[in-house]
C-alpha cells in the first residue's frame, strides 16, 4: 500500500486553494503549511502533500491519484467543488461497471493536467 502521495506543482497558493475545496467533502484538512508545502490528510494522517517545484524543476503531470470516499455523495460534492472551479471534468460522477458494479466515481484534471478521481465502493451493486 501507498502512504502517501505528492505532486510538484508550479503555483503552490493556487494548487493549494484548489486542493482545499477538492478534499474538504471528503474529510481531508490542510495538516501543515509552509512556505513551499502543504500537506493534507484525514484523522492527522499526512495522505496527499503539494511541493512548489525549484527553479528548473518539472511539475507533476499526468498522474493519476484516486482519494476514497466514505460515501455516494462525497463523490458527488467533490465533483461538485471541482467543477465549481473550473476543473475540466473527465467523467462526472457514475458506476464504472468496467472496474467493479460496486465501483461509484468520478475524475477532473487539476491545474497541472493530473487526473484526480474519488471514488465510493460500496458493499452492494449500484444502479
Amino acid at each position: 500500500m501507498v502512504d502517501h502521495v505528492a505532486f510538484v506543482v508550479t503555483d503552490l497558493a493556487a494548487s493549494a486553494a484548489l486542493y482545499e475545496r477538492l478534499l474538504a467533502p471528503l474529510g481531508f484538512e490542510v495538516l501543515y503549511r509552509h512556505t513551499t508545502a502543504i500537506a493534507f490528510g484525514a484523522d492527522g494522517i499526512d495522505d496527499f502533500g503539494l511541493n512548489e517545484g525549484t527553479p528548473g524543476e518539472q511539475p507533476t503531470v499526468a498522474a493519476h491519484v484516486a482519494f476514497v470516499a466514505e460515501t455516494r455523495d462525497q463523490v458527488d460534492a467533490f465533483h461538485a467543488a471541482a467543477v465549481a472551479a473550473g476543473l475540466t471534468d473527465i467523467t462526472p460522477p457514475s458506476v464504472r461497471p468496467e472496474y467493479s458494479v460496486r465501483y461509484y466515481a468520478c475524475f477532473v484534471r487539476d491545474l497541472q493536467g493530473n487526473n484526480i478521481e474519488a471514488v465510493w465502493h460500496a458493499s452492494t451493486a449500484q444502479a
